[in-house]
């Protein structure tokens, strides 16, 4: 039979996958599974530009505005729970419309990749944290050059969060998370992805409508959704780390203007809007669709449509 089929929506932030994935869930008899790591917290739907009840127009979403923002979510933790879902709407025969900015987790997912155990706020993890502290990083650093070479010889001195981790996975399994990842890599994959990609042919274009979005944000009450959440979630929640939140905080606790957060979480978008695309470029499956000056869903929504008839996913 072969390995199921499913479709992937990608491209950098503010370049619409959101709505284009609702519009080929609507075509395709398909249901959208939320590919954002930050869009699965309840109270933050302005800041991660989350679907509302009206723009999701029927569509069932999965995987958005599912968890508590004091929770703290690991990546293999998101991967098993949109597996789950995926496998869910299989089962339904309807058609998995993956649409997100998350480029790890999407990999994960179609890979059917498995973390590498452990957790930022694991047992082990809380150890090292504590020898760090107590003794430095020097010794870190032996053990890992003694029990994972390869990791020790790849990771620069001062990447204190992956070498953690290293050692994390090596203390709680025995094994390296060298060999884990290329374990991992070497594995078939466990679904037949179509990917259509969204982006800007000028990046210039791209720069002007995350500047937009951020205006558009703050309009919308993004201030007032911020300070909620601050009053509601733990200050070490992952969920305060997003982009928007991270930088308005300072500014509502007056610790600096309204101005300047407002022009570094514009910066933060366009920087994380490079990265995505650099990321994104690694993969030669995506099918790109190219905005010029503005979006144009009905256009991209025909050729879109054109892609996965040739492709025979329908």
């Amino acid at each position: 039979m072969g390995q199921p089929k499913i479709l992937c929506v990608v491209g950098p932030t503010a370049c619409g996958k959101t709505t284009l994935g609702i519009l080929l869930a609507k075509k395709f008899s398909g249901e959208v599974v939320g590919v954002d790591s930050m869009q699965i917290y309840r109270g933050m739907a302005i800041g991660t530009a989350a679907p509302s009840e009206a723009e999701m127009d029927g569509v069932p979403h999965h995987m958005v505005g599912v968890a508590d923002p004091g929770e703290q979510w690991s990546a293999a933790r998101f991967v098993q729970a949109a597996d789950d879902c995926i496998q869910d709407i299989l089962k339904r025969n309807k058609l998995p419309v993956l649409a997100g900015g998350t480029g790890l987790y999407l990999d994960a997912i179609v890979a059917g990749r498995a973390f590498a155990p452990g957790s930022s706020g694991g047992a082990v993890r809380r150890a090292l944290e504590r020898e760090l502290e107590e003794r430095g990083m020097e010794p870190l650093l032996e053990e890992l050059a003694r029990v994972d070479p390869e990791s020790a010889g790849r990771l620069h001195p001062a990447d204190v969060k992956r070498i953690l981790r290293a050692l994390e996975v090596y203390r709680e399994t025995g094994q390296t998370i060298s060999r884990h990842n290329r374990v991992s890599r070497e594995m078939p994959g466990k679904y037949d992805p179509l990917y259509i990609g969204l982006a800007f042919r000028d990046r210039e274009d791209m720069r002007t409508l995350i500047d937009r979005r951020v205006d558009a944000m703050m309009a919308a009450g993004l201030p007032e959704e911020v300070r909620a959440l601050a009053a509601a979630a733990p200050g070490d929640a992952t969920a305060l780390q997003a982009i928007g939140y991270k930088e308005l905080l300072p500014a509502l606790e007056g610790r600096t203007s309204l101005e300047a957060a407002v022009e570094e979480i514009k910066l933060r978008s366009r920087q994380y809007a490079k990265r995505q695309l650099t990321w994104l470029r690694r993969n030669p499956a995506i099918h790109w669709i190219y905005w010029e000056k503005e979006r144009n869903f009905a256009w991209a929504l025909q050729i879109a449509t054109e892609i996965i008839t040739a492709q025979g996913l329908q």
